[in-house]
């Protein structure tokens, strides 16, 4: 990883010490890794640290501070069923549970294949499709119960 931390934080790195600007690139050094990666393995955490000269401790602090990071493999398909009040009135808890009986897995898991990871959200914010799921970035809307088996099959493609 050959991060250049004048060229990341820019003209603000004249005021800053070399920690402050060590630091202010972790989480640009996180979401790199974890474009690569899918997640933050430690061995690539531990290397940041050492190329950083920032406690490891300090590199993890940082990273659980914020919820966009993953600490363990995930799915090349992220699937996340709204479980918002509209979606849930219409369905949801049936969506979330056919899908999880498909693929064997519960919220928050990932299949042993890598091929899907399977999480809640609160709100997608597409209310009057309700109930709603994203598949990677494509949003599904209206799923009955007729519906789910063709997005199981997106799922699976």
């Amino acid at each position: 990883m050959s991060l250049k931390t004048n060229e990341i934080i820019g003209h603000v790195g004249t005021v800053l010490t070399e920690g402050q600007k060590k630091r202010g690139i972790l989480i640009h050094a996180f979401q790199k890794i974890q474009e690569e990666h899918n997640y933050l393995p430690e061995e690539e955490l531990r290397k940041l640290s050492k190329k950083l000269d920032i406690p490891l401790s300090d590199v993890y602090s940082t990273a659980t501070f914020y919820k966009q990071f993953y600490f363990s493999p995930r799915g090349k398909k992220i699937v996340r069923v709204c479980t918002g009040t509209a979606c849930h009135v219409r369905g949801a808890d049936k969506v979330l549970d056919k899908i999880k009986d498909e693929f064997s897995i519960q919220e928050g898991e990932t299949t042993a294949d890598l091929a899907m990871t399977l999480e809640t959200v609160g709100c997608i914010g597409c209310c009057g499709l309700a109930p709603v799921a994203t598949i990677n970035e494509n949003i599904v809307g209206e799923i009955d119960m007729k519906k789910v088996d063709g997005v199981i099959e997106e799922i699976k493609k």
